[in-house]
């Protein structure tokens, strides 16, 4: 069997067809195509999108497909991949090796993901500016959605005015802008990207807001103490070697009476690691989290109040920020060129396939040290 033959049988399980008529059907440019693949089939069928080898018409169905077929098994199974098996054996085993996410190597997804450039994400995101999962229970709009998850939090939270909350991963100050003014709390904000302080400080002027540029293992030693600890989308950077020490970091910041919602990706399956090319291109050095790592570096510092999956709503989500990109193309053109197009259009859109598929989740956690003797409830206000 040769390379095309190799790609075609195995596509054809998903009920893709090579340079076929439907929109999931991908279109062959370049026949070099199916020996890159074959060589490294996780790194390449992204890398070889972006260089224009290949397009289709519903990226995101096209990979949704995939996933669903459960291809990347059944590839690594085969005697035709066999390069590609040992790279991506050989590229697991130093995910979990390795200390990726080191407080000097933890800086790195901040300068090449997040530091990319403001104007790229006040086109992509809400009126909010918040870079995580939506919450779209009755919501039609990006703007709502996010602005229900955020109502969301602090009811979880149950925030009461003057309190003290710390915001680990606070990006452009979205949350922390929210609930100092819907709630009366005020906040400290830590992020690791100096492009989202600048604008961060910027946009929550004038409020109890304070963010900082500061990795969370510093705020543990500073000995401050909060009434919440809330932290969203900024634990897929932690690394499961560090989630003990993020853990105790909590715990020295937090309360004994406060509560900490954990707001995360998490993948299925322990042995699975971060995807090459998203680890590659769009978040170096991170890590997805599953239910064990996470309960087994909490054991012992919290108990576990509440945790719920919100991981359908972030196919949406991912959506409609491949949409305002579309939309705002025009004024990021300039600045951005066509290879940085097509790698941020694959990623939100393989992103999006990939929930879709059910192969990521979205978590929101909420720990407490000791347990609430009353035990935990909260009730869902409804947004003016």
């Amino acid at each position: 069997m040769n390379d095309k033959d190799a790609i075609q049988s195995l596509l054809k399980q998903a009920g893709i067809i090579i340079n076929g008529p439907n929109p999931w059907d991908i279109q062959i440019h370049n026949e070099k195509f199916y020996r890159r693949l074959l060589s490294n089939t996780e790194l390449a069928i992204g890398e070889s999108y972006v260089d224009k080898w290949w397009d289709c018409e519903h990226l995101d169905q096209f990979i949704y497909r995939v996933l669903m077929a459960d291809l990347e098994t059944v590839a690594l199974q085969s005697s035709a991949f066999w390069r590609s098996a040992f790279k991506k054996w050989w590229f697991d085993k130093k995910q979990l090796l390795f200390n990726h996410q080191t407080k000097r190597r933890a800086l790195v997804v901040g300068k090449k993901h997040y530091d990319i450039g403001n104007d790229l994400y006040q086109i992509m995101l809400d009126k909010h500016m918040v870079y995580t999962c939506a919450y779209w229970d009755g919501s039609h709009t990006l703007d709502k959605a996010q602005e229900q998850k955020l109502n969301l939090v602090c009811q979880k939270l149950d925030l009461k005015p003057n309190m003290r909350v710390l915001d680990v991963g606070c990006g452009w100050g979205g949350f922390a802008k929210y609930a100092a003014e819907r709630y009366g709390v005020s906040v400290v904000g830590i992020t690791i990207s100096t492009q989202q302080l600048d604008l961060g400080k910027k946009l929550c002027a004038g409020l109890p807001i304070e963010l900082r540029f500061q990795d969370y293992r510093r705020t543990a030693k500073i000995g401050e103490k909060f009434d919440r600890v809330v932290s969203m989308g900024m634990f897929e950077h932690v690394g499961h070697k560090n989630y003990l020490t993020y853990m105790q970091a909590i715990d020295h910041c937090l309360k004994e009476d406060g509560l900490f919602l954990l707001h995360t990706i998490g993948t299925n399956h322990q042995e699975k690691t971060t995807n090459p090319w998203i680890n590659a291109y769009i978040f170096p050095n991170s890590n997805i989290p599953t239910i064990s790592r996470i309960s087994s570096a909490f054991e012992g510092l919290f108990v576990m109040e509440d945790w719920q999956n919100l991981g359908i709503h972030y196919d949406k989500t991912l959506m409609a920020w491949y949409q305002n990109v579309e939309h705002g193309w025009d004024k990021l053109k300039d600045k951005y060129d066509e290879h940085f197009y097509r790698m941020w259009k694959y990623y939100l859109l393989s992103c999006a396939a990939s929930f879709r598929a059910r192969q990521n989740q979205l978590w929101q956690i909420v720990l407490s040290k000791k347990g609430l003797p009353e035990g935990y409830s909260y009730s869902k206000r409804i947004l003016g």
